[in-house]
């Protein structure tokens, strides 16, 4: 069933040439930054188009870990990344 909203937790690396994020529930789901505002907003839309095309392809959506379960290493730092869906769906339907 397709949800308006979802939070995932993301972990954002803090390395020599900016910021990657990837998302452990969400394999194969990750984008990059300079700084950290725009690993935000890159992971925001990363996290949008990786659900799009889960609901697109009717495969299932894996529930968000629970954050006690994510492990990171140095230099990494959990985000809970929002994906507000109805517009980003739109949006790809005009592209069609």
């Amino acid at each position: 069933m397709k949800k308006d909203r979802y939070i995932y937790p993301a972990i954002f690396d803090n390395g020599s040439d900016g910021i990657s994020v990837e998302f452990p529930d969400l394999p194969g789901c990750f984008t990059c930054g300079d700084t950290e505002e725009e690993a935000r907003q890159m992971a925001k839309e990363a996290l949008a188009l990786h659900l799009y095309g889960l609901e697109q392809e009717n495969e299932a959506i894996p529930e968000p870990s629970e954050l006690p379960d994510i492990q990171t290493k140095n230099h990494q730092v959990i985000v809970f990344i929002e994906a507000w869906m109805p517009p980003f769906r739109y949006e790809m339907e005009k592209r069609r």
